[in-house]
């Protein structure tokens, strides 16, 4: 019965080809039409002239006539035939058509006949439909049909396939039916498939369409690993596939936005051995790679290595190199080539600018930031959303809350409308800037202008909340922010936790380290020693201990500041004789916990349950 249903779905795939059809109609015509059409051997070609009666199969006839007999139902017809009919009587009558069937109605009693249990068609029977339907030019339906023998015979079955059409009808093959057959394994996802068709046509000496290399050389870029793309781009290379400049240097920033900065340097290399010359793109999208990956030396000295192949730098090379000194701190060097650029008769534009501006701000030199805003707009050049954000955001780190507030003013002056980005920077300024008042006001201007708060924004108010001692509203501040999917870190949890701790609300800090610990975040040493500094102010040494214990058997070991804190509470309420073993000189002595582990005063841990 699996037969009997496959051609159920065929129209599907029928209407997923059908948009390839017409190209491929147009260049199957216009090459018969040419003058070379008369070289191409197709893959099926008809019988000179017809068999002669006393040849013809009887069998073949009756299927002719009940096919072509109106008056009849085919299963009334071919009632008694069925049951005897083999795939290879199909076979011939689609080879042979002794009667000159019309193409469409074979189609349709072959669509029929897989309908019709206990009859089943094999790979050869599909494979001469497919053959027949190319040679009377009916594209869309063999094309159709094939894909869907692709699409039953499932991956890595390219060889099948191919040997099925090679055994079905000799070695009369063209480029029509090699690209379907190409397309249907690309739109399977049969990359491997793909491949395949290649070397076995390679291999059989058929004639390769460069086409068709093109089209699944841009698909591999997309969509398969470039380790893939690389080798099949070599391997049809080796075919005779025409190079391509631009092909070379997609490739290397393929391998280049990846990170694998040495394969993009072995294309790089290949260039000349395939009679190319490098271009400037080739040299800066090597340079932006080595950059990236931190390799300045490497980019530099290919920036030296374009100046003495005769080719001029661009705005681009000089704003990779610029953007790499200013990550490494290295300004300096930044400025020189900002020079060098000018005396070139380069003129810098915005993003060479903002490149500096963010290095400066960066580097806490807000003071040189803004003089080369300064600059920017003396040139005529108008800052962007990405240039006011990364002044706004030097402007909040160094605590000028005041110039970031009129920088925002002037934004709208312009045009521009702050962001996310703008207020998240102004909103995280304010509160460490102890300007808690302001920040609500941010947030508030946020809410109304339906722009979400992110972890960024939430996490400086809270803390901002809770230097204010403002804990409770912190702590709802925590919760709105867990309703939203938002999902709070260790050092969140740990600012609220430290702030009901000097309330004295240590079983508060405990709830907050239990929904810590559901959440799957680890307290680390800064939360636990919140929570012991808490226990050891309220004089809770036993369970100072407990917390100690706990501690151990998370892994999270003791630092100095546990000693110092268990030392404070011990002296205060608890037992003289830990006391004085605390107080010996670190390193000296293994300090015993009551519960049965040790502690060095250093924080090393030697624990046994």
């Amino acid at each position: 019965m699996q037969h009997c249903c496959l051609f159920m779905t065929m129209h599907n795939f029928r209407r997923i080809h059908i948009h390839r059809a017409l190209p491929l109609k147009l260049q199957f015509l216009r090459l018969i039409s040419s003058k070379s059409a008369t070289t191409v051997l197709p893959w099926y070609t008809a019988p000179s002239s017809s068999p002669s009666n006393q040849d013809i199969d009887p069998l073949l006839t009756t299927l002719s006539q009940a096919i072509t007999n109106k008056s009849n139902p085919l299963e009334t017809s071919l009632r008694k035939l069925l049951p005897s009919l083999k795939p290879h009587h199909v076979i011939d009558l689609i080879n042979l058509n002794p009667h000159s069937l019309d193409p469409q109605i074979l189609l349709s009693f072959f669509k029929w006949l897989s309908t019709q249990s206990p009859f089943r068609h094999t790979i050869q029977s599909y494979i001469a439909m497919i053959n027949f339907l190319f040679a009377h030019q009916m594209l869309p339906q063999a094309e159709s049909l094939l894909c869907f023998v692709v699409s039953r015979k499932g991956k890595h079955s390219a060889g099948s396939v191919f040997q099925a059409f090679i055994d079905t009808k000799g070695t009369k093959h063209n480029e029509f039916v090699f690209d379907a057959l190409v397309n249907c394994y690309m739109d399977n996802g049969f990359i491997s498939d793909v491949i395949q068709c290649f070397r076995l046509a390679k291999e059989h000496n058929f004639r390769i369409p460069w086409q068709s290399c093109g089209r699944v050389l841009d698909y591999l870029m997309k969509s398969a690993s470039n380790s893939t793309a690389w080798g099949f781009y070599m391997e049809i290379l080796g075919y005779g596939y025409p190079p391509n400049i631009y092909t070379f240097n997609n490739l290397m920033h393929k391998f280049s936005k990846e990170g694998m900065i040495n394969d993009a340097k072995m294309v790089f290399d290949e260039i000349p051995k395939w009679g190319l010359r490098p271009s400037l793109v080739s040299f800066n999208t090597l340079l932006n790679g080595y950059c990236k990956s931190g390799k300045l030396d490497e980019g530099f000295g290919l920036k030296k290595v374009i100046e003495e192949s005769g080719l001029v730098p661009d705005m681009f090379t000089y704003s990779v190199c610029i953007n790499a000194l200013c990550k490494e701190g290295r300004l300096g060097n930044a400025y020189q080539l900002f020079d060098e650029m000018s005396k070139r008769g380069l003129d810098p534009n915005d993003v060479i600018f903002t490149t500096l501006i963010n290095g400066l701000c960066r580097n806490s030199k807000t003071d040189l930031a803004m003089q080369m805003y300064s600059k920017m707009l003396v040139r005529g050049i108008k800052a962007d959303l990405i240039t006011f954000n990364t002044l706004l955001y030097g402007l909040c780190k160094s605590g000028r809350i005041s110039e970031a507030r009129n920088l925002i003013n002037e934004m709208t002056r312009v045009g521009i409308n702050p962001d996310k980005i703008t207020y998240t920077s102004l909103l995280d300024g304010c509160c460490k800037e102890g300007e808690l008042q302001l920040a609500l006001e941010v947030q508030e201007k946020m809410v109304k202008e339906g722009i979400d708060l992110d972890n960024v924004a939430f996490t400086a108010l809270i803390s901002g909340l809770c230097r204010e001692g403002l804990v409770l509203d912190a702590e709802k501040l925590l919760r709105e922010m867990t309703k939203l999917g938002i999902k709070p870190d260790d050092a969140t949890y740990t600012m609220v936790i430290d702030g009901f701790c000097k309330m004295g609300d240590v079983k508060m800090g405990f709830q907050l380290l239990k929904e810590m610990r559901r959440a799957g975040i680890v307290p680390g040493i800064i939360t636990s020693n919140v929570l012991m500094n808490g226990l050891c102010k309220l004089g809770q040494m036993k369970n100072a201990n407990k917390l100690l214990q706990s501690m151990l058997d998370l892994g999270v070991f003791p630092d100095d500041i546990t000693y110092n804190i268990l030392l404070e509470g011990h002296c205060k309420y608890g037992d003289p004789e830990v006391v004085e073993k605390l107080r010996i000189p670190q390193g000296d002595f293994i300090w015993e916990h009551p519960s049965g582990s040790s502690l060095s005063p250093l924080g090393s841990t030697e624990y046994s349950s």
